[in-house]
């Protein structure tokens, strides 16, 4: 039997392409073990205004912590969540679907109780996952045994899961040894983010590497027909 398995550190409300990796794969696997990176994607992402692009940033305890993992990194405070919210309906609500989607969102950031990134971040992808009709399992990295070793630990967790592919984005291919795949007897394929059409897009002109909010702000449940995916 086949089994797709894709690895991956947890974002922030992520692109429209995080999500096509999910789609694209049978268990995508939050990689959340892995040292936390600052002034990177995992605590923030860029929505668009009429400004041009701007960061929402979620605050976490990072003074001393070098070396902390992304699954031990705590959100600092609460407040950020209520002004996230404000921002994304200054600059959304006049989407085509605001209002539908909305709905699921407010929820989330009104009540959010999360204490740590991870949480969260896993949290607000479901939720979207749902919402788009992806129905790929989603795990953690700590659910499994953690060897030494990059390319050996990717392939470990592929033979734990039971995965005959692994599908890794472009930017690991300055890393990855893919003779301990064949070794393996793991097919090593690469996704491509090349090539997606734009879309109906407030705020002058288009930008494609903003948050998948923007997308489905803007297009609703005919989201997918600028992704990757079919439901």
């Amino acid at each position: 039997m086949q089994k797709k398995i894709a690895i991956l550190q947890s974002n922030y409300i992520p692109w429209k392409g995080y999500f096509d990796l999910i789609a694209a794969v049978d268990e995508f696997i939050l990689y959340d073990d892995m040292q936390y990176t600052r002034r990177d994607w995992r605590n923030r992402n860029k929505i668009k205004t009429p400004q041009g692009t701007t960061w929402l940033t979620v605050p976490v305890k990072v003074k001393g912590k070098y070396h902390q993992a992304i699954r031990e990194t705590e959100i600092d405070g609460t407040d950020w969540a209520e002004s996230h919210w404000k921002t994304l309906r200054q600059h959304y609500r006049r989407a085509s679907y605001y209002d539908e989607v909305s709905v699921i969102l407010e929820p989330f950031y009104r009540q959010n109780s999360s204490s740590h990134l991870s949480d969260l971040n896993r949290t607000l992808i479901e939720v979207v996952c749902r919402y788009l009709g992806i129905t790929t399992k989603i795990s953690n990295s700590w659910d499994y045994q953690l060897i030494e070793g990059k390319t050996e630990r990717i392939v470990d967790l592929c033979l734990q899961t039971g995965g005959t592919e692994y599908v890794s984005g472009p930017s690991a291919q300055g890393y990855i040894q893919e003779e301990v795949f064949k070794e393996y007897g793991i097919v090593l394929s690469w996704f491509d983010y090349d090539g997606y059409p734009e879309y109906p897009q407030l705020w002058g002109e288009f930008v494609h590497g903003v948050t998948i909010l923007d997308l489905l702000f803007n297009c609703g449940k005919e989201s997918p027909k600028y992704m990757r995916f079919v439901k």
